[in-house]
């Protein structure tokens, strides 16, 4: 039976000032298939629209593009744990049965299903495959690839398909020939939607074998690209598929028009630079404002050949700086790492490695609607955090803001704080060195990849200030593959960090922030912080159906992540910054989520 489309209504949400004020429409008790699916009310594209917002629907197919990363790889398997990975790879060559619009804080339409369909409060959701959906090889997409890649992904994949979304699966059924059911046993609306963003591989490729065993042969996807040669550590080409089968989708009109992107390794970002001087790279995004104010004014941009272009980005501003892993002594004291941030002399790092053109990221949502309000937690924020403000650390209820210098080398007054908190966590200098009352110093290592040259400079700095008060801290520089897994085992005691956030955070808050990720390896909780309040925070966030109880939950994480002082923040991006060659175009329209692969690559041409 063909299904029944309803009727759209234009609905957005009230974030950043960025979407139409709605008055949130109730869905209809049982809903009936749908072309899109949306967080909160209806999506806010028409059923017959043309082409996502930001992408060109007329834009040319051809060219190439070629960007850099920094490091190497040794697995072309974007979906385990181990090996180390080409991050594109996973935007690039693999689909989802929905597609979203990043112009939307979170609405999907159907990409490998045609339709979509939910239970009244979201406690299943049903897809009906595309008849024409196509594995990159030709063969058609069946249920049994779509049923054996939720189960596959779930019970073997990276831990960020396993938590979150498996976990509150309860089953998954054939419904007809082309249709399946996903039941949940958790009150999650927001499951619905990240069941139609799972990828979808091919359950034949993988008969008999080892999923979990890394290696240079690349799961078999959906996508518009596949891979088409590579040198380990050195390069992948991809290129276009010919056949792709969606192409003439309206969620994929104007995307994906580049006949061939090219991804270069360098030893580090310094050696990449000069790469992209000397015309081996044709795009680069930059993310230091002082070196794009100042170091853009090489030949090629003189001559007109390369075109700095600066794009909007209306995300919150995520977390980007130095996590301490509290599953470690000292950092399981607040009071050593709110020490440790006074330390931190950001001004004048500012000033020293980006001429101070940069702003400092003051909370984990800042920057958005998102963003705790400054001063004392007030109304429903209060009311949400209340249960559990006898746990709550100093500042989340009261307030909390991130020291200031005086913006001078020495930065005297905060270290003078900073001392007097260590001594109250137990710890007082003798000799010239910081120690506890067992007489054990105050050291730690910070881990680093290879080639993080601003990193290291801001650490630099950092150590220097930390030795006038008696801590010894060093850098430790690792290869790629021994970061990653530094990382996924927790074995670190301070490493760099950055979580970048859309305008609609979820499931992945939990990955994030959850106490599971204490101890289990692999998840992204590097802080290892194991706080009630920011998972009940999170399931307020997940249940809620109303935008200002979602706004309000959001706000006080905001305010319990902040005030947990579990990473040393830097700076804000605001705006991106893309270099690249003059033949390299992209639509005047930018989507409210800024940058990203949905943006570049995703919806740019090449045309003379």
């Amino acid at each position: 039976m063909k299904p029944v489309f309803f009727q759209p209504r234009l609905a957005g949400l009230a974030l950043f000032g960025l979407l139409l004020q709605v008055a949130n429409p109730p869905l209809p008790a049982e809903a009936e298939p749908s072309y899109g699916l949306s967080m909160y009310g209806a999506p806010a594209l028409p059923q017959d629209f043309v082409s996502l917002p930001y992408a060109n629907p007329e834009a040319p197919k051809g060219g190439r593009i070629t960007v850099g990363n920094t490091g190497g790889f040794d697995s072309l398997n974007p979906f385990i744990l181990k090996g180390t990975v080409p991050w594109q790879l996973r935007f690039l060559g693999y689909e989802s049965l929905m597609g979203r619009n990043h112009d939307e804080a979170f609405a999907l339409y159907g990409l490998l299903a045609e339709s979509v369909e939910t239970g009244p409060n979201r406690e299943w959701v049903e897809f009906t495959l595309r008849e024409e959906a196509r594995f990159s090889d030709g063969s058609p997409v069946t249920l049994d690839d779509v049923i054996w890649s939720y189960e596959t992904l779930g019970t073997e994949g990276h831990p960020r398909y396993q938590r979150g979304f498996w976990e509150g699966v309860e089953r998954i059924e054939a419904t007809g020939p082309r249709s399946l059911r996903i039941s949940f046993h958790t009150a999650n609306r927001e499951l619905a939607l990240v069941a139609g963003m799972r990828p979808i591989l091919k359950k034949s490729q993988w008969q008999g074998r080892d999923f979990t065993a890394s290696g240079f042969e690349a799961p078999i996807g959906t996508g518009p690209y596949v891979i088409d040669g590579f040198e380990p550590g050195k390069y992948v080409r991809m290129k276009r598929n010919p056949e792709y089968w969606g192409r003439d989708l309206p969620l994929m009109r104007g995307r994906a028009n580049l006949d061939e992107i090219r991804i270069e390794f360098y030893g580090d970002d310094a050696v990449l630079f000069e790469g992209f001087k000397a015309g081996e790279l044709t795009v680069l995004r930059e993310f230091n404002a002082e070196k794009w104010a100042t170091q853009y004014d090489f030949p090629a941009v003189a001559s007109g050949e390369v075109i700095k272009s600066e794009i909007p980005d209306g995300k919150p501003s995520g977390i980007t700086g130095f996590v301490m892993n509290t599953r470690r002594a000292p950092f399981d004291d607040w009071r050593v790492r709110q020490a440790l941030i006074l330390a931190f002399n950001f001004e004048y790092m500012n000033d020293t490695i980006t001429g101070g053109r940069q702003a400092r990221i003051t909370s984990y949502f800042s920057g958005s609607d998102l963003g705790m309000r400054p001063g004392r937690a007030e109304g429903r924020v209060r009311e949400l955090l209340a249960p559990f403000a006898d746990e709550l650390l100093p500042g989340v209820l009261e307030g909390y803001d991130l020291p200031v210098s005086n913006g001078t080398e020495r930065n005297r007054k905060n270290l003078r704080q900073a001392v007097k908190l260590l001594a109250e966590a137990g710890w007082s200098a003798k000799d010239g060195v910081m120690k506890n009352a067992d007489g054990v110093p105050f050291a730690f290592k910070v881990l680093l990849r290879q080639g993080a040259r601003e990193k290291q400079a801001f650490i630099n700095i950092f150590i220097q200030a930390l030795s006038r008060i008696g801590i010894n801290a060093q850098i430790e520089t690792v290869d790629n593959a021994q970061y990653f897994k530094r990382l996924e085992t927790y074995d670190f005691d301070m490493t760099d960090i950055r979580r970048g956030f859309t305008l609609s955070p979820g499931n992945e808050q939990k990955l994030y922030w959850g106490a599971k990720g204490v101890e289990t390896p692999g998840s992204r909780n590097l802080m290892g912080m194991n706080v009630p309040a920011a998972e009940a925070m999170i399931d307020h966030m997940l249940a809620t159906e109303d935008i200002d109880q979602f706004t309000a939950a959001v706000r006080a994480l905001d305010r319990v992540l902040i005030a947990g002082r579990y990473v040393i923040p830097t700076y804000s991006y605001g705006m991106r910054r893309i270099a690249h060659s003059k033949q390299l175009h992209y639509p005047e329209r930018i989507p409210i989520n800024g940058d990203g692969p949905w943006f570049m690559p995703d919806v740019w041409w090449y045309q003379e």
